[in-house]
């Protein structure tokens, strides 16, 4: 034995990303609530499902979506404002919210946030 210690990799997966992404999102002034969107939807019960399965309990990340290009991370972010909202605002400071989140938690580099903005919640009559 020389000593050397083995090279070792850390991956952190997609599930994790997404429940850190979406407590970035939500804690953000303006935003509702995340917002899955069918195909959001379908994807958090195949996570979600697949998490059970082995015994572990889901993460939130319903409404945010992870895809992974050459090491950096594409994170899409569904969501719903509040009525007294600023959409380019809250947009821009969810993206903000989720880069920095993300890459201070999981160390991952993060290529780009987008945020969909699919519903206004109505404000006082």
């Amino acid at each position: 034995m020389t000593g050397t210690v083995p090279e070792t990799e850390l991956v952190v997966g997609d599930a994790v990303i997404a429940s850190v992404a979406a407590r970035a999102a939500a804690l953000v002034p303006g935003v509702a609530r995340l917002e899955p969107g069918v195909l959001g939807l379908v994807g958090h019960l195949a996570r979600s499902g697949r998490q059970l399965w082995i015994g572990q309990e889901p993460a939130a990340s319903a409404g945010v979506r992870v895809r992974r290009a050459g090491g950096l991370l594409d994170i899409q972010i569904d969501l719903a404002l509040t009525a007294s909202s600023n959409v380019v605002e809250v947009g821009r400071a969810v993206q903000q919210a989720v880069s920095v989140a993300v890459t201070e938690s999981t160390s991952a580099e993060v290529d780009s946030v987008r945020v969909c903005v699919l519903h206004i919640e109505p404000g006082p009559p």
